[in-house]
Formats: C-alpha cells, sequence, structure tokens
C-alpha cells in the first residue's frame, strides 16, 4: 500500500483504519470510551489498544500516537502501517506489541494539541499528591506567551518582549521557559494540570494490565511540530552514561538525541510519558524515545498554538477566526503533502524494522 493511504483525513475515518488493520491480523482489541468529551458530530471519541503476541511475553513494543492530539495524523498512519505493511511480520512470535491509538482522541477530533482540559498530556506525568514542577520563566512570560487579544498589533508587542527575554537569558532559556511545563496557569500553552487526566489514567492501566510482565520494553511515542521539514529526531531524556541513552544509540543511530545534555531540539520536559514509564513497571528494562517529525520553522508552529489557545481560552463563541486558526493549526502539525508522508512513512518504518528484531 503506497505510504499516503495510511494517512486520515481525520480522527473518525483514522479509527476506522486502525481498527481495520488491527483485525486483519487478528489483534485483541480493546476500545476506551472518553467520558467527558465528544466529537465534532457528537461522537463518541475513543482510546483503542491492539494487542498482538502472548500475555507472558518479556519483551514488548509499546507504540502511542496523538498524546498531542493533532499531531496524531502521523502517529496514526504509522501504527496503520506497521499492520498494512511487510513490517509486522518481523515480529518475533516471544515478543508482545501493544499499539495505543489516539492517547487524546479529543485533540485528534478537533483539532487541539491538548485534551479537554487543556492539559498536555506530555507535561501531564507528574505525582500530584508532591508540590508541582515550577517554571519561572514561563511565570514571567505568562501574559506574552498565551494572548488573552488576538490582532497583528498585539502579537507584535507580544513578540517584542519575547525577543528582549531571549536576548538577555538566551533561545535555550526561552524555549524552556514557553515548553518546559506549566503548571499554574490553566488558559496557558503547555499546561500539565492539576490532576491526572482521564487519557494518563487509560494508559497506566494498559501498562498494567498489558505490560506488567515485560522485563524489557521499548516504548516509542511519536510526535510532530519540532525540527525540519520531514526530518526526524529520536527524543531521549535520559542521561548519556544511562543504559536507556546507550542502548537507544546503539539501535537507532545517531538520530537518536537527548534532552539531558542539551543536544536535542527539544527542551527538557517535566511530566513526561517516557519519563513515567519506569516507574510503572520498576523490574523492567525500559527504552523510550519520541519519534518527532518535524514541520513548519518553529515560529509558525507557535503561532498556530497560540491562536489555537486563544480561540479556545479567550475568543467569544463561534469567533469569526476559527475556520482559518483550526487550518492552521492542522497544517502547523499536519503537512499534507505526499513528500512530507512518504518522509515520515519511510523513516518511520526504518526505525521499527531495526526495533522489531532486537524485542
Amino acid at each position: 500500500m503506497p505510504a499516503e493511504q495510511y494517512f486520515s483525513a481525520h480522527y473518525a475515518e483514522a479509527r476506522v483504519k486502525f481498527l481495520r488493520a488491527a483485525n486483519s491480523h487478528g489483534a485483541r482489541l480493546a476500545s476506551h470510551r472518553n467520558p467527558y468529551a465528544k466529537g465534532p458530530s457528537g461522537e463518541d471519541l475513543f482510546i483503542d489498544v491492539a494487542t498482538l503476541g502472548p500475555d507472558d511475553a518479556e519483551t514488548a513494543l509499546f507504540l502511542v500516537s496523538a498524546t498531542h492530539g493533532v499531531e496524531g495524523f502521523a502517529g496514526s498512519a504509522v501504527e496503520i502501517g506497521l499492520f498494512d505493511s511487510r513490517l509486522i511480520a518481523k515480529r518475533p512470535a516471544r515478543a508482545k506489541l501493544v499499539i495505543l491509538h489516539a492517547l487524546n482522541p479529543y485533540g485528534f477530533a478537533w483539532l487541539r494539541r491538548v485534551n479537554e482540559d487543556n492539559v498536555d498530556l506530555n507535561r501531564n506525568c507528574v505525582r500530584f499528591d508532591r508540590p508541582r514542577p515550577t517554571n519561572a520563566g514561563y511565570e514571567a512570560l505568562a501574559p506574552a506567551i498565551a494572548p488573552q487579544e488576538w490582532s497583528e498589533t498585539g502579537l507584535s508587542a507580544l513578540n517584542a518582549r519575547l525577543r528582549d527575554f531571549a536576548h538577555e537569558h538566551g533561545f535555550f532559556a526561552l524555549q524552556e521557559a514557553i515548553t518546559a511545563g506549566q503548571y499554574d496557569y490553566p488558559d496557558g500553552l503547555y499546561f500539565g494540570g492539576h490532576k491526572e487526566a482521564w487519557s494518563i489514567g487509560v494508559l497506566k492501566h494498559v501498562v498494567q494490565r498489558e505490560l506488567i510482565r515485560a522485563r524489557r520494553l521499548v516504548f516509542l511515542d511519536i510526535h510532530t511540530g519540532l525540527g525540519g521539514f520531514g526530518d526526524l529526531e529520536i527524543i531521549s531524556e535520559f542521561p548519556l552514561d544511562s543504559a536507556a541513552y546507550r542502548d537507544a544509540k546503539s539501535w537507532w543511530g545517531d538520530q537518536v538525541k537527548t534532552t539531558a545534555s542539551g543536544e536535542s531540539l527539544s527542551a527538557h520536559l517535566s511530566g513526561t510519558l517516557d519519563g513515567m514509564l519506569p516507574s510503572l513497571l520498576p523490574e523492567a528494562n525500559v527504552t523510550g524515545a519520541a519519534l518527532e517529525f518535524g514541520t513548519y520553522p518553529g515560529e509558525a508552529v507557535f503561532r498556530a498554538l497560540r491562536a489555537d489557545n486563544w480561540l479556545h481560552a479567550f475568543a467569544a463563541p463561534g469567533a469569526p477566526e476559527t475556520k482559518a486558526i483550526k487550518e492552521e493549526i492542522r497544517r502547523a502539525f499536519f503537512p499534507d503533502t505526499a513528500e512530507w508522508k512518504n518522509r515520515v512513512w519511510e523513516q518511520a518504518a526504518s526505525v521499527l524494522e531495526k526495533t522489531l528484531p532486537i524485542l
């Protein structure tokens, strides 16, 4: 099947394709309905989990898509492609595959990066019974990062404030302030939440049910929006001297970069999925990474995120800017071109081709 056919135009189509592909290979399926949100047409929204392999497998691959909702176009396609291409035949019979489709079905359906509560799920994996992480940079810049009014004149002034911060503290400090995660501004960007999100609860349930016997786990979380057009960075957050980083580097090569050393395009983040997994499986050797596929320059992606945040947090219902903003954020995380889709699939397939035989 040509790579473009793995991609879908919207969440509902992606779900149908995923379930069909999983069923065609006899995967065991479990569906979890979101009790807190519906789709744009009033439809139910689901996290779907497909499992292949023995229940007592000691090695496993855990693949997750749409942690950041609108980024799910690529992640869903990779999961569908895994089933529909020759790759699935490379799974060792003794190994288990757990493929979670649309961790954030609300964001996928509504073209948002966040969930129904404006929570960034990849900042939500913290212990809420402990003091929350702080982010002094975000606190200093909060009104400039997440505008409450949307006009070119206003944006120009706020952007100047962000540039001044970068000039004084460095660009990386600005990136960290914006993206590392914050827990004090529920209407802001990169909000990690005040409690565990429904989606994270489902993910924990899946891990406990399907992966608790694993002694070796490879975790891949598929993202878009950071990096050059169609480029792949395999983002680890483990230190250079850790076994998880060394394993990732030996399996996947120089595309592996860690946020722990500053070599990654990403800042070091709070409350991530791959940071949480080792604590859920203390008996397992866990190697986790994000497959990050670039789209457009960071300024364009950031503008799309700010616009979408303004639309949902501060704009009047039915604002005339709605259609344009939704088109903008979809394009920022899903360049709907043959070139981009082919590059995403080819590189994801290469990673999976290297991963499956080592399970």
